[in-house]
């Protein structure tokens, strides 16, 4: 019996990713046209939270750029590596923000999706003027008012919206995360109809088992995971 080797390994694992990416875009695609959208207006973000940096170069080999992380410290390992060997790669802050590692975000991040409290907000602001970098942000919602889960109250999101704006943030959308037991859409309508009474236009929404409905409802980034890479490890 043949052993396969590392380099068959790595072969295999790109090809199995490739075909994974391909069929994600082609169900964005069909979503897409289903709702009489544009599919180049909804962005894939591979969220490599987690995953073997195996499985993450190989999405680069595909092809693919953005991606999006949790932690901080998680993407300070990994991200700079392959920032020397990839060009073009944007990397996206999907996860909860401590205000001690905001520093370390705003230097690391082109964009960061989860603001979700004053505090957070004018350290960020500050720490953005401070290294010259005006990061793109969504306010994160908790559409859900889930007391565990990270996000400012549907009913508190314009003020909140409107303080971001005054602090001088460059608030280009909003990201939700459902809850787990519950029916997305009505979730994603909520956040539609916020975004579009405050001129937002970028909403970040729809995962691996629900980013289909999320781009009827107008999802400009879907973040997928486990339907890319497989389950974690960890």
């Amino acid at each position: 019996m043949t052993q396969m080797t590392n380099a068959d390994e790595n072969s295999r694992l790109v090809e199995d990713i490739a075909a994974n990416f391909a069929d994600i875009t082609a169900r964005i695609a069909k979503a897409s046209e289903k709702w009489d959208r544009k599919a180049e207006d909804v962005t894939l973000v591979a969220v490599s939270k987690r995953q073997p940096d195996a499985a993450v170069e190989a999405a680069l080999l595909y092809g693919h750029r953005t991606f999006g992380e949790n932690r901080v410290q998680e993407a300070q390992a990994k991200w700079p590596g392959f920032r020397e060997k990839y060009s073009g790669i944007e990397l996206r802050l999907i996860g909860p923000l401590q205000t001690n590692k905001a520093k370390e975000a705003v230097a690391l991040f082109d964009v960061i999706e989860s603001v979700d409290r004053p505090k957070l907000a004018k350290i960020l602001a500050k720490e953005m003027a401070a290294m010259g970098r005006a990061l793109p942000v969504y306010i994160q919602v908790n559409t859900g008012e889930e007391p565990q889960k990270a996000g400012v109250a549907p009913g508190n999101a314009d003020d909140f919206i409107k303080e971001c704006r005054d602090l001088g943030l460059d608030v280009v959308g909003l990201m939700c995360i459902p809850p787990a037991e519950e029916q997305p859409a009505p979730h994603f309508a909520l956040l539609k109809k916020i975004a579009e009474r405050n001129g937002l236009h970028k909403l970040s929404m729809g995962m691996s088992a629900d980013f289909e409905t999320a781009v009827q409802f107008g999802a400009t980034s879907v973040r997928v995971g486990t339907a890319l890479f497989g389950v974690r490890d960890r």
